[in-house]
């Protein structure tokens, strides 16, 4: 079990992790190894709560698929264990932030005083404008 919070958790058999081989320079080691991991967790089919499923397919942004499969590369170590690690980990993190509901937003109304500013500044800015302008010639 992946453990997310003290109340959910992601079984291991949900999730899938495919070998390869990794990108950029490391010169034969990353023609031969592979050390880059590709972590898939189906979040369409999981017992996610479904609040925290949408909040989490909004997060994922491009990394989730059409079909609804989160999927994660990682591939900053030579190692693999260090790659898997570091997968589960964003994945973990991932949840983490979805499992935070957004706050509620409230509508204000500015304060007298505000109105009263903003209606000032406005008349300021109008005199200065209006002071610009040219005056007519006198004959």
């Amino acid at each position: 079990m992946l453990r997310i919070t003290n109340r959910i958790q992601i079984d291991e058999a949900q999730l899938q992790e495919r070998f390869i081989r990794a990108s950029g320079p490391g010169g034969q080691n990353v023609n031969k190894v592979s050390s880059a991991v590709e972590l898939r967790f189906d979040v369409a089919a999981s017992d996610l709560p479904t609040d925290i499923r949408l909040r989490l397919a909004r997060l994922a942004g491009r990394r989730m698929t059409k079909d609804g499969v989160l999927v994660i590369r990682a591939e900053r170590f030579r190692t693999q264990e260090r790659n898997r690690a570091d997968a589960r980990d964003r994945l973990v993190k991932l949840v983490r932030r979805a499992c935070v509901a957004p706050k509620p937003w409230v509508e204000t109304k500015p304060t007298r005083a505000v109105r009263e500013r903003r209606l000032k500044a406005k008349a300021h800015r109008g005199r200065i404008k209006s002071l610009r302008r040219e005056k007519p010639e006198i004959e």
